[in-house]
């Protein structure tokens, strides 16, 4: 049974089996979002493309311009990241609670 296909791996599939599938899926979600097409920041149209780490160009209006290394400007949400998001409120809260304790006493 072939998992990687279902998983949709897409070019990550030249690892074979090496190196494990949880490093094989962030790098697919790294490699697609890099390779894609972006929308320039000036003239709106979906022609940027990666030329370098962090350094991006548009087709259409020749603008070059820098942004993020793998995108040009959202930040792409691992499992990892979500984990973080959802724990940071929770901390947060409970910072505010003992302040607010200590202000009563």
């Amino acid at each position: 049974m072939k998992t990687e296909e279902k998983l949709g791996l897409g070019s990550v599939k030249r690892f074979g089996a090496r190196y494990g599938r949880k490093p094989k899926i962030k790098f697919s979600k790294i490699e697609t979002e890099q390779r894609k097409l972006h929308k320039c920041p000036y003239c709106s149209k979906i022609a940027v493309k990666r030329i370098a780490v962090g350094i991006w160009n548009c087709r259409k209006c020749k603008a070059k311009f820098t942004g993020k290394a793998y995108s040009v400007t959202k930040k792409i949400i691992t499992k990892e990241a979500k984990i973080a998001e959802e724990e940071q409120p929770i901390a947060k809260e409970e910072i505010e609670e003992t302040e607010q304790a200590v202000e009563e006493a």
